[in-house]
């Protein structure tokens, strides 16, 4: 099972000079990706423990959009291994004037990583 969210990157999200987006902000999406996944398989936005090996791939900026993907791995007792990817999907375009954006043709990998979270058993409401 799978969710998937797409954001627009604001200039409120931008951090860096040249409108570049900070890395928290996506790893910030992974956690509404996961808490929306848990909703859905569990019925409680439950609780993210840890991540494991995030990596950034590519520059996310201020106008593009991305989508945000968390995929369910592994389900133990309590506990749900995940797998995310972020893609930018469109691609701002400040050369071309200052709303101008493109669709990409092929999404472009900008972050991805594992997590794991936990929904305690009195709070599991439905069975995956």
């Amino acid at each position: 099972m799978e969710f998937t969210l797409r954001v627009r990157m604001s200039a409120q999200d931008a951090h860096y000079g040249g409108g570049l987006v900070d890395g928290a902000r996506i790893v910030g999406l992974f956690g509404d990706a996961a808490t929306a996944l848990l909703i859905c398989t569990d019925g409680d936005e439950g609780l993210f423990v840890a991540y494991e090996n995030i990596e950034f791939t590519a520059p996310v900026y201020a106008g593009d959009f991305v989508e945000v993907t968390a995929r369910l791995e592994k389900v133990g007792n309590t506990s749900r291994t995940m797998h995310f990817e972020a893609k930018k999907i469109i691609a701002a375009a400040p050369e071309a004037g200052p709303s101008a954006a493109e669709k990409l043709q092929s999404p472009i990998l900008v972050a991805r990583a594992r997590g794991t979270c936990v929904v305690p058993k009195e709070r599991q409401r439905r069975v995956i």
